[in-house]
């Protein structure tokens, strides 16, 4: 009787260790997924910046009031892509060497901020 009480007990602990180890696998594969959606739509935006080169300045944008109309669809993208993103809105920043810096930002649920910083030279 006793035998079988320990067995139930390591039987038990070897489920509830397969459980925590699925649990750690989801949040990874949550946070991957959020860090490769950050990353296409920073690629999908300087996609866009490369195309109209000659107009840069009406990307810059610092996640703070409305966004300028070049980018406005992009940042409503952000928004309903990555969790947190209405908050800790993205921001580009254009300098006068045409060095871009697209910054992504999301908040997953009980999770600190994460960001994602592109910086890419447009010369064309």
């Amino acid at each position: 009787m006793l035998e079988a009480l320990i067995a139930i007990v390591i039987f038990s602990m070897g489920i509830l260790a397969i459980v925590g180890l699925q649990t750690v696998s989801m949040k990874a594969a949550s946070d991957a997924k959020y860090r490769i959606d950050a990353g296409f739509l920073a690629n999908q935006v300087l996609a866009d910046m490369w195309v109209d080169r000659t107009n840069l300045a009406n990307y810059a944008w610092n996640g703070t009031g409305a966004p300028p109309a070049a980018v406005a669809n992009w940042s409503a993208q952000v928004q309903a892509t990555l969790p947190g993103a209405d908050v800790n809105p993205p921001s580009i920043a254009v300098d006068g060497a045409n060095v871009v810096t697209i910054t992504v930002r999301w908040q997953a649920p009980r999770e600190s901020v994460h960001q994602l910083v592109t910086v890419a030279d447009i010369q064309g």
